[in-house]
C-alpha cells in the first residue's frame, strides 16, 4: 500500500489524542510487520482482523501490506455469526483483534476454531517496508449476489491506480486532511483512507458517523470526507452545516435531493460535491462531478438521478441491453479489483447510458437491497426471520426511500396455531440479535401466503407493489 504521507514532517495521521508524523506512522507499521512475522503465518495469506478506525488499525494494515501479510479488516458491529461466516471462508489459522473487541473475537474464534491473538502496542522500528506490484495489499469483503461474503483482494498496483484516480477526482493532496467517517472495513472507510495516504494527504477519522463526530472532524480542520445523503440530511436538521475548512464532500449509495444540495451550497458556498458510483469490487466506475452538481442546481435537476459519466480511465459498456437500452453495467480500468479474464468488472447493476454519457441505474440483477450505502441481501434476512418459532416463512424486499436509497421491508406468513400473529417488535428484536441493525426490516406486513409463480418462486415485484 503506497504511503505518501511520510513526506510530512508534521502531523500525518491523527486519531483521538494520537498525532503521528508520516515517519512515525511508518515506524509503527514496521513494528506491526515484525509482530505479524512472529505469528509464523504462511506468506501472502490474508489475516482477518477485528479492528476499528484508529492509529493502531492503520499501522497494522500498512505493516501487513509491506510484509506479505495482507490484513482483512472485519466489521466490529456485526454479530459473531456474521463474522464467523467470513472467517470460516479464509485459510488463516488466526484471528487478530484490538483489545476492546476480544469478547467478540472469542465468540468468533469458538465458532470457527481459529486462534485469537490480541494486538499489542506496536514497537517503533526503522524497518523498511516493501512489496511487489502484484502482491495483495489488503482484502475487503462484500456480499455477493448469493448472499455469501466475498473476499476482494486488492493488489498493490491496482490500489495505487485507484489512489491516482480518486485522489485527482477529490482534489486530494499534501495540503488536504481527509476525515474518514465510514466503518474501517468498508470501501468508503479504509478504501478512502488508503487513497488519501497514497497521494500524500493527511488523515484522521472517527469510528462512526455522528453529529458530534462531524463537529470533531471540523474542529480538526478536515477538508475532505465521504458520506451518504442521509448523513447530510441529519446535519442540516441539526444545524451543523457550516463552512469550516470543508472543500470536497463525496457521497454515494443514493441520489441527493435537489433541496438538500441547494441547502448545502447555501451553508457552504465554496464546497465541491461529487457522487461516485462503485462497489468494493471496484470504484469509481462513474462520477457525477462538482460541475455536474452546479449544473443540476442551475436548472438540470435530472442529472442528480444519474451516477454521472465514466470515471477517468474507465471503459463502460452495457451488456445485453433491452429495447430501452437497459442492461448490466460493465466497466474496465486498472483501478478495478474483481474483473474477468478480459478485465471487465460485472457490476450486477442494471442501467443505461444516455447520449451524453450519463449513467442511469434502474435496478440490480440480484435482489440486493442498498440501504444508506450498505448492502442487504434478502435471503440472509429471510433465513433469520423464518427461524422464529411463530413464523412459517418470510420474504424481504427493498422499497424506495429518498434519504437512504431503499428501506428494508418484510412480508411474514405467521406459523398459525395458538401463537397467532407474531408481535412486530419481538420479531425486530429477534432479528437484531442475529444481524446488523441496517439489515433489520423497518416495516412488517403479515400475509396469508406469499405470491409465487408456477415454479414456486416468490414474486418480489408483487410484494413491492404492496409494500410501497
Amino acid at each position: 500500500m503506497t504511503v505518501g504521507a511520510y513526506e510530512h514532517a508534521g502531523s500525518a495521521a491523527r486519531f483521538g489524542e494520537t498525532d503521528w508524523s508520516g515517519r512515525e506512522l511508518l515506524d509503527r507499521a514496521g513494528g506491526a510487520a515484525d509482530w505479524l512475522d512472529a505469528l509464523d503465518l504462511p506468506p501472502h495469506m490474508p489475516v482477518p482482523a477485528l479492528v476499528a478506525t484508529s492509529e493502531t488499525a492503520l499501522a497494522l494494515v500498512i505493516g501487513g501490506a509491506g510484509s506479505g501479510h495482507p490484513i482483512a479488516p472485519l466489521g466490529v458491529r456485526m454479530t459473531a455469526h456474521e463474522i464467523a461466516a467470513v472467517v470460516a471462508a479464509m485459510d488463516s489459522p488466526v484471528l487478530v483483534t484490538q483489545p476492546q473487541y476480544v469478547g467478540l473475537g472469542r465468540e468468533v474464534a469458538d465458532l470457527t476454531g481459529r486462534r485469537l491473538v490480541p494486538l499489542p502496542d506496536f514497537a517503533t522500528t526503522g524497518r523498511a517496508l516493501a512489496a511487489d506490484p502484484g502482491d495483495v495489499a489488503l482484502v475487503l469483503h462484500t456480499s455477493g449476489t448469493s448472499g455469501t461474503p466475498k473476499a476482494v483482494p486488492m493488489p498493490q498496483w491496482r490500489l495505487a491506480a485507484r489512489a491516482r484516480v480518486n485522489g485527482a477526482l477529490c482534489e486530494l493532496g499534501p495540503d488536504s486532511l481527509y476525515g474518514g467517517s465510514a466503518p474501517f472495513h468498508h470501501m468508503s472507510g479504509l478504501g478512502n483512507i488508503a487513497v488519501a495516504l497514497g497521494v500524500g494527504a493527511r488523515v484522521t477519522g472517527i469510528r462512526r458517523f455522528t453529529v458530534e463526530g462531524w463537529r470533531l472532524l471540523g474542529a480538526l480542520g478536515a477538508t475532505h470526507t465521504s458520506m451518504v445523503p442521509s448523513m447530510l440530511e441529519m446535519l442540516h436538521k441539526a444545524g451543523e452545516m457550516r463552512p469550516a475548512h470543508w472543500r470536497v464532500l463525496q457521497y454515494g449509495g443514493a441520489p441527493i435531493r435537489p433541496d438538500t444540495l441547494r441547502a448545502t451550497y447555501e451553508a457552504m458556498p465554496g464546497v465541491r460535491m461529487l457522487n461516485m458510483f462503485g462497489q468494493t469490487e471496484g470504484s469509481p466506475i462513474s462520477v457525477l462531478t462538482p460541475e455536474d452538481h452546479r449544473e443540476a442546481v442551475a436548472g438540470r435537476p435530472d442529472l442528480l438521478l444519474s451516477v454521472g459519466r465514466a470515471a477517468p480511465g474507465v471503459e463502460l459498456r452495457v451488456d445485453r441491453p433491452d429495447e430501452a437500452g437497459v442492461g448490466e453495467v460493465h466497466a474496465r480500468a486498472d483501478h478495478l479489483f474483481r474483473v474477468d479474464a478480459a478485465g471487465w468488472l460485472h457490476s450486477g447493476d442494471l442501467g443505461r447510458v444516455d447520449p451524453d454519457g450519463y449513467v442511469y441505474l434502474s435496478g440490480r440483477h440480484s435482489d440486493m437491497i442498498i440501504r444508506g450505502g450498505e448492502n442487504v441481501h434478502p435471503l440472509e434476512v429471510e433465513t433469520v426471520i423464518a427461524a422464529h418459532p411463530h413464523v412459517a416463512e418470510a420474504a424481504v424486499i427493498g422499497t424506495p426511500d429518498e434519504r437512504l436509497g431503499q428501506r428494508v421491508v418484510a412480508f411474514v406468513v405467521p406459523a398459525g396455531g395458538e401463537a397467532g400473529r407474531p408481535d412486530p417488535e419481538r420479531l425486530r428484536v429477534f432479528t437484531r440479535s442475529r444481524l446488523s441493525g441496517f439489515k433489520v426490516p423497518e416495516r412488517w406486513f403479515f400475509v396469508d401466503e406469499l405470491p409465487r409463480n408456477a415454479n414456486g418462486k416468490v414474486l418480489r415485484r408483487a410484494l413491492r407493489a404492496d409494500g410501497d
